[in-house]
């Protein structure tokens, strides 16, 4: 049955693609946006608690991925606070609209990260761990997180999904890795055997489509595809994937620390983690493995 769908973050590397799966299912999507411009957007600005409320009446299903990028800027005290806010603020805005409208959709699904679990290394991270430290990941994907469960805390049936390393070539990680493979060089971090647990985009639309159909699917999932690998592996595997001849060359740690501060973190650190309970739940990854995933994103279309 069509559903009338909310999604906050519309525009972005994954909101994108859902948009389009959605569509082709016969959705009736809605967008919430700073600057609306067409007949199915919708005006909000989470900073100032502002959101037009016609987008919420009669919305069966929201869908909130917006905030901003995790690896965009440096990580000053100011791009903290925004990373933060930006994705705790629409949670509290969209939860005052569902009470001041006295409307609850059946679903609330929301996007989080595997960063939540930190620096894990060899570890196979389930939903039930804890952070294994308590660096900026960790720390502000629990906020995130806990603005979601006040959402659940009104009734509504809430998914949340801890996404890994989200694979197409027109973003995201993918588009860094092959910059450097289009001169022969396969650049990998520190000594590469960081785990890298990453998903194909579709599959994470997907599972996001599958979480709004599947009324016994609630709380926390990892979003990521049932075979991680060392980050050095997920290099060689696109050269193979691209057809190139790529020479091993490592960033050093140091290197990364200086030129990155912080926000090093992001690529050094080490995070493995399980697909058990969302596939013992339902869901089936069209890409399970990363041969796969890559065949598909440098098929010739």
């Amino acid at each position: 049955m069509a559903k009338t769908v909310l999604i906050a973050g519309g525009s972005g590397f994954i909101g994108s693609r859902l948009v389009e799966m959605l569509q082709a299912e016969g959705h009736r999507v809605r967008l919430l946006t700073r600057t609306p411009r067409a007949e199915h957007h919708f005006g909000w600005n989470p900073a100032d608690g502002q959101i037009d409320d016609e987008a919420v009446r009669g919305t069966d299903v929201v869908l909130n991925l917006a905030g901003a990028g995790i690896a965009e800027k440096r990580w000053t005290p100011e791009r903290k606070k925004l990373i933060i806010s930006s994705r705790v603020d629409g949670a509290r805005v969209l939860g005052q609209a569902f009470r001041r409208l006295q409307h609850l959709p059946q679903a609330y699904l929301a996007a989080s990260a595997i960063g939540y679990y930190g620096n894990s290394g060899e570890r196979l991270m389930t939903e039930n761990d804890p952070p294994a430290d308590q660096g900026f990941l960790s720390t502000s994907t629990v906020a995130w997180e806990q603005a979601t469960e006040t959402i659940a805390a009104m009734g509504i049936r809430t998914v949340t999904l801890r996404i890994g390393i989200v694979l197409e070539r027109s973003g995201g990680a993918l588009r860094e890795i092959i910059r450097p493979l289009r001169w022969g060089i396969g650049a990998y971090f520190g000594d590469g055997q960081a785990w890298y647990s990453w998903i194909h985009r579709d599959d994470v639309c997907r599972m996001f489509l599958w979480a709004m159909e599947t009324t016994g699917a609630e709380g926390i999932y990892n979003a990521a595809a049932p075979n991680p690998v060392r980050n050095r592996e997920l290099v060689r595997a696109t050269a193979r994937a691209m057809g190139r001849r790529a020479l091993p060359m490592s960033a050093p740690v140091f290197a990364l620390r200086a030129l990155l501060g912080e926000m090093a973190d992001v690529v050094l650190n080490s995070t493995r983690v399980s697909a058990d309970k969302v596939r013992q739940e339902g869901f089936s990854f069209q890409f399970p493995t990363l041969e796969e995933a890559l065949a598909d994103i440098f098929r010739p279309k």
